[in-house]
């Protein structure tokens, strides 16, 4: 759920463009550039730039103040690892900004609630799965691909309603009536697109996929 502009002092917006640099900046850092030497895997991460950017532009604007898209950005996680998805996450957002769908005094903030943190919260899930559940195909996909989707998209959600209501935008009673009834639309299909297309990859072109190995979660199974 994206947020628009305007809705937080400018001494907040400084703080949250700090918070977002150091972590692109963190992100850079940690980022496993030599995977991109190979020239498909190279290929792999611009195609799935260019695919994220094309589905943040599919949005559905149904109050002035927010508007709803898919992230995809667990599907993305799983793929490149926590610090190539906030790459990632970046090069769309800007490219959001310079196609005038998205302003830069919300960039940011943006960027935390719909990357950043579900890019994150996918990672933490992932590394939890592996400690406490059994290492199965099925886990990896049913918890970190599907569960965990819609569990991003849920807390992103829920983050950007806190805001909205941090800004005194809106008072907890509209957004009871005009935000929450559409919370199910936005986990469901977050979950079953995410879901499906970790399902697709990892059967077919599990090298793209760095987070799944197939001596973990099939040899012997």
């Amino acid at each position: 759920m994206e947020v628009s502009s305007n809705i937080l002092s400018e001494g907040t917006y400084l703080w949250l463009w700090l918070g977002y640099v150091l972590c692109v900046l963190l992100a850079i850092r940690l980022a496993s550039w030599r995977r991109l030497l190979v020239r498909e895997q190279w290929h792999v991460f611009l195609g799935s730039s260019v695919a994220l950017m094309l589905l943040w532009h599919v949005r559905v604007s149904v109050d002035p103040a927010w508007s709803f898209h898919l992230l995809g950005v667990t599907a993305i996680t799983l793929m490149f690892g926590w610090a190539l998805a906030i790459v990632i996450g970046a090069l769309a957002e800007t490219a959001l900004v310079l196609n005038g769908v998205l302003e830069w005094q919300g960039f940011a903030l943006n960027a935390l609630l719909l990357v950043v943190v579900p890019v994150t919260l996918t990672q933490f899930i992932l590394v939890l799965v592996r400690s406490l559940l059994p290492k199965h195909f099925f886990v990896y996909i049913l918890v970190n691909a599907f569960l965990t989707a819609g569990l991003a998209a849920l807390t992103s959600g829920l983050l950007a309603s806190l805001v909205l209501l941090g800004g005194e935008v809106y008072a907890w009673s509209h957004l009871q009536e005009t935000l929450f009834p559409f919370f199910p639309l936005m986990f469901l299909p977050e979950a079953i697109i995410n879901g499906w297309l970790v399902t697709i990859l990892v059967l077919y072109r599990p090298d793209w996929v760095v987070s799944f190995d197939d001596r973990l979660y099939l040899q012997g199974r």
